[in-house]
This record gives C-alpha cells, sequence and structure tokens, in this order.
C-alpha cells in the first residue's frame, strides 16, 4: 500500500513538471512565432474644422465657430499589434466624445426643429470607433526601412445630438454602421533606440458601393499620423505622436426615422498631439 501511494505520488509530481515544462515550452515557441504589443496615448484634441446639417431645411452648423468646439480637448487611444512574420495584426479602440453648452447667436434647425437665437443648447458629438487592421510587410529583409501595406474594418457608433437647456426640444442621430478603409505604416529606425513612424488609414467612396445598399451617400475618412519613438528600457517605448483625423459624409440615407428626411451632412477635421507608450509582452 505504502508503494504504491510513493508509487502514485511520483507519477503526479513528474505529470506537474512535465505540463509545466510543456507550457513554458509553447510559451517560449509562441513568443519566438508572435510578438504581441499594448499601445496607450494621451493628450488632447484641436478641432480645425466641424460642421454639420440634418435635414435638406437644416441650418449647416459649425460646431467650432457657434458650437464651443473652440477650445481642446482630451483624447486617448488604445492598441493592440500582434506581429508573425511579415503580417502584422491591428485591434484598436478610440474614444472621441466631445460635449458643449453655447449660447445660440443665430437660429439653428435641426430635423425640423427650431432652437432659437439667444437660447442655450446642449451639444454632443460622440463618435468612437473601433478599427481590426492587417498589414504585410514588403521589405522584410531592410533592418531599417520598414513598410507595410493591408486593410482596415472600421466600426463606427455615433451619436450626436442637440438639446435645448430647459429640455422642451431635443434632437438625435444616431448611427452604427461598418466601412472598409485601405492602411500604410512604415518604420524607420534610425539606431537601436531611435526611430520613427507614419501611419494612414483611409478611403474615399459612394456609401452604397461599400455596404450594398441604395442610398446616394459618399462618405470619406482619413487618420494619419507621423511619430517619433525612443526605446527606453526592454520591451518599452515612449513616443510623441501628432495625428490627423478627418472624414464625414453627405446625402440621403433610405434609413429614415421620423422627424427628418434622411439628409445628412457632416465634414469634421481634428488634429491630436499625444505622448505614449508601448510595452512588448
Amino acid at each position: 500500500m505504502k508503494k504504491f501511494t510513493k508509487n502514485t505520488l511520483t507519477l503526479i509530481v513528474f505529470f506537474n513538471l512535465f505540463t509545466v515544462f510543456s507550457q513554458e515550452e509553447r510559451v517560449v515557441k509562441f513568443n519566438d512565432k508572435f510578438k504581441l504589443s499594448a499601445i496607450a496615448e494621451f493628450g488632447f484634441l484641436n478641432v480645425f474644422d466641424h460642421k454639420v446639417q440634418f435635414g435638406n431645411s437644416g441650418t449647416y452648423f459649425d460646431y467650432r465657430e457657434d458650437g464651443g468646439q473652440d477650445v481642446l480637448f482630451p483624447v486617448s487611444r488604445l492598441s493592440l499589434e500582434l506581429k508573425s512574420d511579415r503580417s502584422t495584426f491591428y485591434f484598436l479602440y478610440q474614444p472621441l466624445r466631445i460635449e458643449s453648452q453655447v449660447l445660440l447667436k443665430n437660429n439653428l434647425i435641426v430635423d425640423d426643429a427650431l432652437f432659437a437665437a439667444g437660447s442655450s443648447v446642449k451639444l454632443l458629438y460622440n463618435f468612437p470607433f473601433y478599427r481590426f487592421s492587417y498589414t504585410l510587410e514588403l521589405f522584410p529583409k531592410q533592418p531599417k526601412f520598414k513598410l507595410g501595406l493591408g486593410a482596415s474594418v472600421q466600426i463606427r457608433n455615433a451619436t450626436i445630438s442637440f438639446e435645448s437647456a430647459d429640455g422642451s426640444k431635443f434632437r438625435t442621430n444616431r448611427d452604427l454602421g461598418i466601412v472598409p478603409a485601405l492602411k500604410l505604416k512604415s518604420k524607420y529606425q534610425f539606431n537601436n533606440r531611435l526611430y520613427a513612424e507614419v501611419e494612414a488609414d483611409g478611403i474615399y467612396a459612394p456609401i452604397s458601393y461599400l455596404n450594398g445598399s441604395d442610398n446616394d451617400v459618399v462618405g470619406a475618412i482619413l487618420d494619419a499620423s507621423l511619430r517619433g519613438g525612443v526605446n527606453i528600457i526592454d520591451h518599452v517605448d515612449a513616443f510623441l505622436n501628432f495625428r490627423y483625423l478627418g472624414g464625414g459624409a453627405v446625402g440621403t440615407s433610405d434609413d429614415l426615422e421620423e422627424p427628418g428626411d434622411g439628409y445628412v451632412r457632416n465634414w469634421l477635421h481634428f488634429g491630436t498631439v499625444t505622448v505614449g507608450f508601448k510595452y512588448q509582452f
């Protein structure tokens, strides 16, 4: 009985050790084949130009001139990158929420609702998005210069609202959609620590060609950045990033909901300055 117990314990210990070593071997193989990095950015957003119109008879409203978007707003950005040989997969989450409250200098019409000049209006422009991307490295043997080309799929989750301060009038436009785009990412390594990166995702096309609908809407997006980075310690980089974020759409949607006739014109041009960190697992 004692011998059986001893043998059983020996087998259990051996099995546990084998499991641990097997797991470590799999981890080593995974790390040799894949490189996973997490990136976080924090900074401010400046509105260069931002205008929106809801309804053919609506006001083409200037957010920067009349909507309180003439100041800086906080911005953040979180992403993951998984590299394997020449392929890189990306996942991005970009929160984008701008709130303001203003006294209107002129009458504002939004989907047939009149917000009178001199009244106070609460404005919400909430346009976060998620993006999945892939690039293929074109120069894998170049030690200093890298260039990847590929494609992205962006999921927008928009809510744009206008509300009178007393709550008597309210208009909102909500939209959830998918936008494909082309992607480019390049990197130049100056030395063992310093590098520069250029990255861009963008497209301009009729929406009907992209999603197969019958609506006559033209849309565009461009997310382009210039980054300077430095490796501060093993597995950790710090960087400074300058980004242009623009796009919009114009046309009449076939998904009509009262009130309003479905016409939308929305164009934005933003710039961000952020600092960030990249950690390679």
